[in-house]
């Protein structure tokens, strides 16, 4: 397929809308923000299907528990900050709880949201779903990886939160078939023996970057999309690990509790003794700006994560 420039938002939105005929049970959810979410492209191709719960965002929780409950397969979708952050309490006990087929859409996630500030750029949803037990959580890197991945979470029996980015973000996975993406299954996009490079969303596209700026001063950076980061692929981490020696995490979130934090687990768990550097927001609130701008402020860009690489090859 030819390559294209989108924001995975409104990936997902036309995923839904494509996958709805495979899909009788499929019913979205929206809180309001539906021309944001994107969710109004199913709205649009699929109105007796789409349900606008407004400014509500717990309701809308509770509305698709008991939807899945009645053995549909409902997807309820908002910006993170709310359907993570506000609707927590729902999501633990009348989704996870139950272990319900509930799907759960954070979107404008990351600093990235830009102008909309720190009360609307959700820094913590992915630490706050890893804590879920039973839910599996999905970043995907890209158009296409979003339509495998809104795929993939369909067919998926249980609770399952799935981040959007508002940014555009290039092609990666364009020459790629259908069925590719596999929840749990990290995806090794360049080789290399110095140093690894993990990341999650449109981190990937950033590390992608790095590596070839590493490239440019004789250092190989193996580098992977993890897209699932629950549950995380710990046995590909361990052996590109092994491999290089050295790694480096990027994410578009906090510090504490996202991939960063999921990777070190996975590395102590299998005594695997490298060091390690996280590049992510650390440990701050965001704040109005452009979106790109933001990510160079907080330290999301290639050169950061080169940055990091060299740091932590220096710590061998």
């Amino acid at each position: 397929m030819e390559p294209i420039k989108e924001a995975t938002r409104v990936s997902f939105g036309k995923a839904l809308a494509e996958l709805a005929p495979e899909y009788p049970g499929l019913v979205v959810l929206d809180a309001d923000l539906a021309a944001a979410t994107r969710t109004d492209i199913f709205a649009k191709a699929w109105p007796d299907r789409f349900v606008d719960c407004g400014i509500a965002e717990c309701n809308m929780l509770g509305v698709a528990a008991g939807l899945a409950a009645a053995g549909k397969i409902p997807v309820a979708a908002s910006f993170a900050m709310f359907s993570a952050g506000r609707a927590f309490e729902q999501i633990r006990n009348s989704v996870g709880y139950p272990h319900l087929n509930v799907k759960i859409a954070g979107s404008h996630a990351g600093v990235s949201v830009g102008e909309d500030g720190a009360t609307h750029q959700c820094l913590e949803d992915v630490a706050l779903m890893r804590t879920i037990p039973g839910m599996t959580v999905l970043c995907p890197a890209d158009a296409f990886s979003m339509r495998e991945a809104v795929r993939a979470m369909l067919d998926h029996e249980g609770p399952v939160y799935i981040r959007l980015g508002r940014l555009a973000v290039n092609s990666i996975y364009h020459d790629r078939p259908a069925g590719w993406l596999k929840i749990g299954k990290g995806e090794v996009l360049r080789e290399g023996a110095d140093v690894t490079l993990l990341a999650a969303g449109l981190e990937v596209q950033e590390a992608l970057a790095a590596a070839e700026l590493l490239a440019a001063q004789g250092v190989n950076a193996a580098v992977a999309d993890m897209h699932t980061i629950k549950p995380l692929d710990a046995e590909l981490v361990a052996e590109l690990a092994r491999k290089t020696g050295a790694v480096v995490t990027a994410e578009e979130h906090n510090a504490i509790g996202g991939l960063g934090d999921a990777v070190l687990a996975a590395l102590a768990d299998a005594d695997v003794r490298v060091p390690v550097e996280k590049v992510a927001v650390q440990d701050v609130y965001g704040h109005s700006g452009k979106g790109d701008e933001l990510l160079g402020e907080f330290g999301l860009r290639a050169k950061d994560i080169a940055a990091a690489a060299l740091r932590v090859i220096a710590r061998k």
